[in-house]
């Protein structure tokens, strides 16, 4: 990890206010509930954000929360939560079935797996945040996501975490400046 610079709370959500408007008329809309998890990550964590860069290797290792799959029915990350690695490789031996049980995910992920637009931030958090999501993480320290399970998830599949890529991030919780 290599971090470029501190960062105020204001200055994070205006970033992910930009890039992720939440529209209540889309069901497949969830960034209301990122927005919470960041202002979860913000009173928990003391409001210390970081604006960093991860290599590729390093998203490999974040730690995904409970997804059943925006409203499916095949639970992709379970409640003790996944690596990101883990929940790919799980996401591949679903196969095909998966689109069919879960269209809305596999739609977000198809979505991303086909995006030329450079890459979003992802949202990530040092510690587990309360919520019900994180409530039975199994591993509440590292790097956890707060946005952009989708986006890492095609990236995996894309190639873009490979060795010698690297991905900015916002991380809540990290020590100094």
């Amino acid at each position: 990890m290599r971090v470029l610079e501190r960062v105020t709370f204001d200055r994070v959500r205006a970033h992910f206010d930009r890039e992720h408007p939440y529209d209540p008329a889309d069901d497949g809309n969830t960034n209301d509930e990122a927005a919470g998890h960041l202002r979860s990550a913000q009173r928990t964590l003391g409001g210390r954000w970081h604006r960093v860069l991860l290599h590729g290797p390093e998203v490999l290792e974040v730690v995904l929360p409970w997804h059943l799959g925006e409203y499916g029915t095949v639970e992709l990350i379970p409640p003790t939560g996944l690596t990101l690695e883990r929940a790919a490789a799980r996401l591949a031996a679903l196969g095909d079935s998966y689109g069919e049980t879960n269209p809305v995910c596999a739609a977000k992920l198809a979505h991303h797996r086909r995006s030329t637009a450079p890459a979003q931030p992802l949202f990530l958090s040092t510690r587990a945040v309360p919520g019900e999501d994180y409530a039975a993480l199994t591993v509440r320290q590292g790097l956890i996501h707060l946005d952009g399970l989708h986006r890492m998830l095609a990236w995996r599949h894309s190639g873009r975490l490979a060795p010698g890529r690297w991905v900015e991030a916002y991380v809540a919780g990290l020590d100094g400046d």
